[in-house]
């Protein structure tokens, strides 16, 4: 799903409106450590996932 400039435009004025100027700066920030954690996370489970592909693999060679 890509969003134009229109739809982001539009998205920003709702969210401008629905909480001020004052709180924009504090939302932002906090949707940017929301983003951090869950791609650190993201990564995690895939090393997780790579880590058992090895393992397994390795296992399988062994026998």
């Amino acid at each position: 799903m890509n969003l134009g400039f229109q739809e982001l435009l539009l998205i920003f004025l709702v969210v401008l409106l629905l909480f001020g100027a004052k709180k924009l700066p504090e939302l932002a920030r906090g949707m940017g450590q929301a983003m951090r954690e869950f791609r650190k996370a993201a990564n995690e489970v895939e090393d997780t996932i790579e880590d058992v592909k090895k393992t397994t693999t390795e296992e399988s060679k062994k026998e």
